[in-house]
């Protein structure tokens, strides 16, 4: 027969398992993911692939892999606004495996051009780190021989200007949207599936005008293959120090830049998203890092989580607004 002493013993080891099958970790007063990540962590970029989002995501998320020790993935997922990438993050697991290159398209526009939202950008995320801002820039292909944002402005008052974007509901697509509704031009979207294929038509001269982030044009204004018209930034971007702002051509109410952070669903935990923030902190102020993004036109700036969520809230009260009152619907 065991002895009190043994059936004790055998009971206690009974119950620990209980308790740790049960999550008894948290009860222990353990982090509940203390082992975060033990598998590969996916970032979801709303744009295809080329784009100044991708490009970011595969930089940050290179740098991410090292520090946290597990692979980075990134997966592409445009359509709808950048929304459709968005809804993803939105209802996925909040667990840290499935995040967001969250910025200006599916947070403070994609979804205030659908009829009905598929999430509400402020509380359907955890906004975890700001990574930085680019301006946008207006530019003609040389066959269109527009040289100027007047010039454009003065011919799209007389005719049809067709402008090309990244896609319906992109940043770019809502600028050009709040040009027309601001100055009265006749500006037309043409649709794209992303930023390269509008670049490849640009460059042939099969539209006149586009319009995207800074990022991935630079190359073609400094060989003159296409013409940079105006950034839809207050200060002049030092990639192109030369273009004029919208704000020194008399368009205060055309300045529109596009933000980039992390982001990933809703009620993450606080110990994880301290984690994600201090390495994405840590990661801006690589000097290669820097180097990649003042390359793109993104000037990247370290912030706490607190800081940055009350950024989004901020885009969102602004720019939501904006794109309901133009009209702009997808």
């Amino acid at each position: 027969m065991p002895s009190l002493t043994t059936t004790s013993l055998s009971l206690s080891r009974r119950g620990a398992l209980r308790l740790l099958g049960a999550g008894g970790l948290a009860t222990l007063g353990l982090p509940a993911f203390a082992q975060w990540p033990d598998k590969p962590i996916k970032i979801v970029v709303t744009f295809p692939p080329g784009g100044s989002s991708d490009i970011l995501a595969r930089i940050v998320g290179e740098q991410l892999s090292r520090k946290l020790g597990q692979p980075v993935v990134i997966d592409n997922r445009p359509g709808a606004g950048g929304t459709i990438g968005g809804q993803i993050v939105a209802t996925a697991p909040a667990d840290g495996y499935t995040l967001m290159l969250s910025n200006t398209t599916p947070i403070a526009l994609g979804p205030f051009t659908l009829e009905k939202a598929p999430y509400d950008p402020v509380v359907a995320f955890t906004h975890v780190a700001y990574l930085g801002s680019a301006p946008l820039v207006v530019m003609a292909s040389k066959e269109s021989g527009i040289k100027s944002f007047g010039e454009l402005l003065g011919k799209a008052q007389k005719e049809r200007v067709d402008f090309g974007s990244g896609g319906p509901g992109s940043v770019g697509h809502i600028h050009g949207e709040l040009t027309r509704k601001v100055t009265g031009a006749n500006l037309v979207h043409v649709p794209y599936r992303g930023g390269a294929p509008m670049t490849t038509d640009l460059l042939a001269g099969i539209i006149p005008v586009g319009i995207d982030v800074i990022t991935a044009y630079v190359q073609y204004f400094k060989t003159g293959q296409l013409v940079p018209l105006a950034v839809t930034s207050t200060a002049r971007s030092p990639l192109m120090p030369e273009v004029p702002t919208v704000v020194e051509l008399g368009q205060p109410k055309l300045v529109l830049e596009n933000f980039f952070g992390l982001s990933g669903p809703a009620k993450l935990p606080a110990d994880m998203v301290a984690k994600l923030n201090a390495a994405c902190n840590e990661v801006l102020v690589m000097p290669e890092v820097q180097k990649k993004m003042v390359d793109l036109g993104i000037v990247g700036k370290p912030e706490t989580t607190a800081k940055f969520d009350s950024f989004v809230k901020e885009q969102v009260a602004v720019l939501g607004p904006t794109v309901k009152g133009a009209g702009i619907k997808l």
